[in-house]
């Protein structure tokens, strides 16, 4: 069976995922691998005698019986390198896994895949406009892709299933737990919108290390990578900078120079190593795409709780077209202060947007 030994062929010590891909184009299989002997594996260029001792002396196969099990009684998907269901974009990234665990409904390689980052301390301005992101995003027909983290991870997460987008969390340990626990409700969700994908096996703790190495995958299985909020050290940082080398698309919202959670967003701006968006709209519009449905009306059902009457008129005014403050004020009959008050919960809870000149548009 096929499947245990490219299980295996990540179980061996030192043997990461280049060298694995290496050994894969001179001997064409993962059993190939394992079948051939001390000579054959010496002449495989640029491969150690440290490695080829690991070869020949691994108890992989074992551990990867081990594996096989548990991942059938779990229904977990095994996606190897040379599976065409592998993602397609990081296949293109030379330090891809050759190895996939997924669990989820999602396809890996949906025609359009954002990968949204920022702060584990996501303050409200950061929220927001994760937000206001996504719930624009539910009209191009994308996939959101995360890390489950705190703070911007799991907003973005949280809101791609509000709003009917899959969305995938890519996990820095095995998909037999949930790391932090605090998210195993919505990453049991996301299970039937979505997907958990990781390159480690069961029994994998999350260790410190894995994550650095777990946001490769997520900068490399998108589009364009978007950063929300970051300080000017972290993970967001990294994602971004590898994104960079993969030749991904990268843009960042900007923020206040004091603020700590946007300081990373501003260096990325400011070095160009990302692209300044404002608001929503300036994605899609950098990215070339168009909206698969009417993006100026909002359902009804989508609305959030605990809206006004003068809110609600406000939303029926703006459904028929986007609308200056000053048309606004006129056809609601309502003072300016009061109006802007209204406006700005609405742009709050992700109803609306404010383009320049005061004008307004539902989301």
């Amino acid at each position: 069976m096929s499947l245990i030994y490219q299980i295996a062929l990540t179980l061996i010590k030192n043997v990461g995922a280049v060298t694995a891909k290496h050994l894969l184009s001179h001997f064409g299989t993962a059993e190939a691998i394992f079948a051939a002997s001390k000579a054959q594996l010496a002449e495989v260029e640029g491969l150690s005698i440290s490695k080829v001792t690991a070869i020949l002396q691994t108890n992989a196969l074992q551990l990867a019986a081990g594996q096989l099990d548990l991942l059938q009684q779990n229904q977990v998907k095994v996606l190897f390198y040379t599976d065409e269901n592998y993602p397609q974009r990081l296949k293109e990234c030379t330090d891809a896994p050759v190895l996939l665990y997924y669990k989820g409904t999602a396809n890996l390689n949906h025609q359009r895949i954002v990968s949204i980052v920022g702060s584990r301390n996501a303050t409200p301005y950061g929220k927001m406009l994760c937000q206001q992101l996504v719930a624009l995003l539910q009209h191009y027909d994308v996939l959101v892709v995360s890390g489950l983290a705190y703070g911007i991870d799991v907003a973005a997460h949280q809101q791609s299933l509000a709003y009917g987008i899959p969305t995938v969390g890519v996990l820095g340990h095995g998909l037999d737990r949930i790391y932090p626990a605090a998210h195993h409700q919505i990453a049991k969700t996301m299970l039937e919108q979505g997907g958990l994908l990781s390159e480690y096996p069961f029994n994998t703790p999350a260790e410190k290390g894995n994550f650095p190495k777990r946001n490769r995958i997520v900068a490399g299985l998108a589009d364009v990578v978007v950063v929300i909020e970051a300080a000017i050290k972290g993970g967001a940082l990294i994602t971004a900078g590898i994104a960079n080398s993969y030749h991904r698309e990268v843009y960042a919202f900007p923020g206040r120079t004091t603020d700590e959670y946007s300081q990373g967003c501003n260096f990325l701006i400011k070095t160009n190593r990302a692209g300044m968006i404002n608001e929503a709209r300036d994605l899609v519009y950098y990215m070339g795409w168009e909206a698969t449905e009417t993006v100026s009306l909002v359902r009804q059902e989508n609305l959030p709780p605990g809206l006004s009457g003068i809110e609600h008129v406000l939303i029926n005014l703006l459904k028929t077209a986007p609308h200056s403050i000053d048309d606004l004020g006129l056809k609601a009959d309502i003072q300016q202060g009061k109006l802007a008050l209204h406006l700005l919960n609405l742009e709050m809870k992700g109803v609306l947007i404010s383009l320049p000149g005061k004008i307004y548009q539902l989301i």
